[in-house]
């Protein structure tokens, strides 16, 4: 394809990916032609996709790729010697990152709101869409979870607004800045910034080289809102040209969190002079909602809005979400897989549900929690529960020994604080020994980004039978 030549077809590798699934759909929305392939091609994804009139393959091969593709999209799973990889690279393709087709195809020229940290983006966007929802401004917007109220994790319209989690992940195997990168933000929130993506990663100072790049691309008509509380974010952010607005609970914050009050059924907080209601629990919650709505009043929604979509946000499927009861016990599912967000969830639910004995259920599974990088870490966060259980390193054979996290170790350590630790090596052992333990009014939460073999049903069968 000549670059000045307008693309007709795109191909997708790793099409079954929520965001690649969600951008191939839009694109073909718009007219173009567009197929895609994937290892794991299952409902409800394929069936989206299908119903779009996307041309799904199964597994990778060569044969794969149309001879007219103009366009081939790599996902961020994909890696040198997939056959289609090869294939692009051997025919000289024309290839571009999720990332990329983003920036090229759906944000250019938008008012771009982008949110960034290692911890709260998933919630922080999804509040700031469903206000700019309820603000009347229908925007587009990509989440990387499911926020309930809109049903779907992306929806790519032609809204001059567009709200986007920023994440600080690689773009693709042959562009490893951070995604975020891509994004052109015109309003970029900042929520933390911590070590995290030790896969990516090997330091600190990496993560904080790549939000510095971020911040540099932020116009001066723009506007970062900055939690002032945390050192890597001021650190980071003291040569922006942009306008910034520091939020947080610290004196310096000109947008300062003051009077937060937690209830079983959310928090109250005052902003500035403003006070407003959410229906979620824990001191990041109540910053995450202080951002969201610093957000909205840079684009001119009114106070009122911001209230009725506070008031009516359902939350994220993933996040404290309740999964059931049996006999008493509540079984909740959360996404927190980094000590910090486990900590924070923790806390929060201490406040939801006040009094009750609180088990936390932990699956190192994440390519930073798989590693030794948190040994010290997780023992200090978890044993805010007042029981944990810990399940085997996931896929442990891919790192070695000696950089392996060391689940006896975290237990042990919890053990001599006095709360009880365990380990199991899966979810069916976990079960078996969780269940007599369990009394009514208690809640155990499981900490996992993966599926977790399912542990929440297989509990919750359990104690119903």
């Amino acid at each position: 394809m000549r670059v000045k030549e307008a693309p007709k077809r795109f191909h997708f590798l790793g099409i079954c990916g929520t965001a690649m699934g969600s951008v191939a759909a839009a694109l073909r929305e718009r007219g173009f032609q567009v197929s895609g392939s994937d290892e794991n091609v299952y409902p409800p994804m394929s069936t989206f996709l299908e119903k779009e009139g996307v041309a799904l393959k199964k597994s990778y091969r060569a044969e794969n790729i149309p001879r007219d593709a103009d366009v081939v999209v790599i996902g961020n799973a994909m890696k040198r010697g997939n056959p289609e990889v090869e294939a692009v690279l051997n025919r000289k393709l024309f290839y571009l990152s999720l990332p990329e087709v983003l920036k090229n195809y759906f944000v250019r020229g938008k008012h771009n709101l982008v949110v960034t940290g290692t911890h709260g983006k998933t919630t922080t966007t999804a509040l700031l869409a469903w206000i700019m929802e309820k603000a009347g401004r229908k925007p587009g917007y990509l989440i990387g979870g499911i926020p309930k109220n809109f049903g779907e994790g992306a929806r790519l319209n032609d809204s001059k607004y567009f709200v986007i989690e920023g994440d600080e992940y690689d773009t693709a195997f042959f562009d490893k800045r951070s995604k975020f990168i891509h994004y052109l933000p015109e309003l970029l929130i900042v929520n933390n910034i911590e070590f995290d993506h030790a896969d990516i990663f090997s330091s600190l100072d990496e993560i904080k080289l790549s939000f510095r790049r971020l911040l540099n691309i932020v116009p001066q008509n723009g506007m970062v809102l900055l939690n002032g509380d945390d050192r890597n974010c001021v650190e980071v952010a003291k040569d922006c040209l942009a306008q910034m607005i520091e939020v947080g609970f610290s004196k310096n914050c000109a947008q300062r969190i003051r009077d937060v009050a937690f209830s079983a059924s959310g928090s109250r907080f005052k902003l500035g002079d403003e006070v407003f209601q959410i229906p979620l629990v824990g001191e990041f919650n109540v910053r995450n909602a202080a951002m969201a709505a610093t957000a909205a009043r840079f684009y001119d929604v009114p106070k009122e809005k911001i209230d009725n979509a506070f008031k009516t946000f359902s939350g994220i499927a993933r996040r404290q979400e309740l999964r059931g009861e049996a006999r008493g016990v509540k079984v909740i599912d959360d996404f927190g897989h980094h000590p910090t967000a486990i900590a924070h969830t923790l806390r929060a639910l201490r406040h939801r549900y006040p009094g009750n004995r609180l088990w936390a259920v932990f699956e190192p599974r994440s390519n930073t929690t798989r590693r030794a990088v948190f040994q010290q870490q997780l023992p200090d966060a978890l044993k805010l529960a007042d029981g944990v259980f810990i399940a085997r390193v996931a896929r442990l054979e891919q790192i070695p020994e000696k950089e392996r996290l060391n689940p006896l170790a975290v237990v042990d350590a919890i053990s001599k604080t006095g709360r009880p630790g365990f380990y199991e090596e899966n979810a069916d052992s976990i079960v078996a020994r969780i269940v007599p333990v369990l009394r009514p009014k208690d809640v155990v939460v499981v900490f996992s980004n993966g599926g977790f073999d399912n542990i929440h049903e297989k509990l919750l069968t359990r104690l119903r039978g």
